[in-house]
């Protein structure tokens, strides 16, 4: 195979920066444990297409690791639906199931509107939530995409911590990667149009305000916003998604 991957057949390609070599740290994690969090992480951002055909002798050279936990990597991606492999002959990144989209989008409604309210009652400092929203604003006048995506899930996980439940945002996390790969491919004008950052300023506004039912609604609304843009989407990109 010419490269670590190839596009799905019928869809455009999605921007990609290429895999990360996995360092090896004196942390105590396992590097198999390493490899896994940046293929996830690889998936997760699209720098792995939908339905991309992997090579794992050029998946060991790029990530810098051995085969052994490479395997052991991609095993455990199959056993959570990230990787297929067909006949022990080749595998390829999952496609876009929107129906586990739908799902993810139910628990973190679901989630994030109880968070609101225990944020609210519980009356914590909005300042964190504000710096979020500068950076939001300076990744809107740079139109950084990446660094968008990546304070829009730090606004996301301040709510969780003012709420008292910090770890529950990377339990989220952990169940919307399908839910993140429609986003990114719906979302990549976000920094143009800022219509999900305004949505943000009043999200924070109704937050100070302890506007609870108010805040819910609107969480409730912009948490709506991906499933809108999935027909879209999917004709647009029809072979990153199944059938």
């Amino acid at each position: 195979m010419a490269s670590t991957f190839l596009s799905a057949e019928g869809a455009s390609p999605a921007p990609s920066s290429g895999l990360r070599r996995v360092v090896r740290t004196p942390a105590r994690q396992r590097i198999s444990d390493r490899v896994h969090d940046e293929l996830t992480s690889a998936i997760r951002d699209l720098r792995l297409e939908p339905g991309a055909l992997l090579s794992e002798a050029e998946l060991s050279v790029q990530l810098g690791v051995s085969r052994t936990p490479l395997r052991e990597a991609i095993s455990r991606l199959v056993d959570q639906g990230l990787l297929s492999v067909v006949s022990q002959v080749r595998t390829s990144v999952a496609l876009i199931d929107l129906s586990e989209v739908r799902e993810a989008c139910f628990i973190r409604r679901a989630l994030e509107t109880a968070a609101f309210r225990e944020a609210c009652e519980s009356g914590g400092d909005v300042g964190g939530l504000r710096r979020i929203l500068l950076r939001q604003e300076q990744a809107v006048a740079d139109r950084d995409v990446e660094d968008f995506f990546v304070s829009d899930e730090d606004l996301h996980q301040e709510i969780f911590r003012l709420a008292g439940y910090p770890g529950v945002w990377s339990m989220i996390r952990r169940s919307k990667l399908q839910l993140d790969r429609l986003r990114r491919l719906a979302f990549s004008e976000t920094v143009i149009t800022r219509d999900v950052i305004d949505e943000h300023i009043r999200i924070v506004d109704l937050l100070e305000n302890r506007d609870v039912e108010e805040g819910m609604r609107l969480i409730t609304e912009h948490s709506r916003h991906v499933l809108d843009q999935a027909d879209r989407v999917r004709s647009e990109y029809p072979g990153y998604f199944t059938p």
